[in-house]
């Protein structure tokens, strides 16, 4: 046994588990997690850091971990931006802090939602180092805590609100269209003129390059692909490419006003297996929509 593992891991336990905990909801699952977290550590050489480094196991372990439990109730490594490092006593007074009643309220959140609110709300963990975390873009994750948040306030949205959500799908249908109609015009009207798309470094590993950015490099990539299937992810519109029924690449579209601002292309297996991906059903909005590259 490596002794020196099993110091930095132990100075991490209470920490980790007060995480765990708050996301799952339950001491036992929270336990699982966790040592499930030391068996990977166990066998993984060469972290850099590990408080980043176990934060992300422990996290995306905990997604998915809601995610087979959503999935059984309808039935029936590394960070680029490390998160500070922090007293794991604090973190743990902070999950004992969180009493049973939030924890119903937790349970009602989407897993990504969750865990998004919990590292930044209860934890305090900036925007930047939760999406490294979750394998997200900052304004992913922004809103998915801002999402979190009014659900655990109990606030209905606002007519602004649900305006503001229809637009942005409504936006997101209509370029899945042009795209898939090869309407260069259009697409080039439906992104900002600094529109990007940021792949994940699993999607530039399978050949997509590293940014495309500006909307003409942008809508480029989008002309004519006929290969996208519309999916709810994480409850807003976005797309995939499939694979035997399962999504292989997500497309999150980040909407300002009436356009399409930012794209994120997601690859990595490992984040795709902690988002909620669902295939649209037809509709009058997505009708045209059936686009699988």
């Amino acid at each position: 046994m490596n002794t020196m593992k099993t110091s930095q891991f132990n100075s991490e336990r209470q920490r980790l588990h007060a995480i765990a905990l708050r996301i799952l909801g339950s001491s036992s699952d929270a336990d699982d997690v966790v040592q499930e977290a030391w068996l990977r550590y166990d066998r993984t050489e060469n972290v850099d850091d590990v408080a980043a480094w176990l934060t992300t196991v422990v996290t995306r372990l905990c997604l998915d971990e809601l995610r087979r439990r959503t999935t059984r109730a309808a039935a029936e490594d590394k960070l680029r931006e490390p998160p500070t490092l922090r007293d794991p006593e604090t973190d743990a007074l902070l999950a004992e802090n969180v009493g049973d009643a939030m924890q119903v309220v937790l349970d009602t959140l989407a897993p990504a939602e969750r865990a998004a609110f919990v590292l930044h709300d209860i934890f305090g963990y900036p925007f930047d180092e939760i999406g490294a975390v979750m394998g997200r873009s900052v304004t992913a994750v922004r809103q998915l805590a801002s999402r979190a948040r009014r659900k655990v306030q109990n606030r209905p949205e606002t007519p602004a609100e649900q305006a503001t959500r229809h637009d942005a799908r409504r936006v997101v249908a209509a370029f899945l269209a042009a795209a898939r109609g090869g309407d260069l015009d259009t697409l080039l009207t439906l992104l900002a003129p600094d529109a990007v798309m940021r792949p994940d470094l699993a999607g530039q590993q399978l050949g997509t390059g590293e940014a495309f950015v500006g909307a003409d490099a942008v809508a480029e990539r989008f002309n004519g692909s006929r290969g996208l299937t519309p999916v709810s992810i994480d409850g807003e519109l976005g797309a995939a490419w499939m694979q035997a029924g399962a999504p292989k690449v997500t497309f999150i579209f980040h909407v300002e006003g009436d356009v399409v601002r930012e794209v994120e292309l997601i690859a990595d297996p490992s984040v795709l297996s902690t988002m909620e991906i669902v295939r649209e059903r037809r509709s009058q909005e997505t009708s045209e929509h059936d686009l699988t590259t």
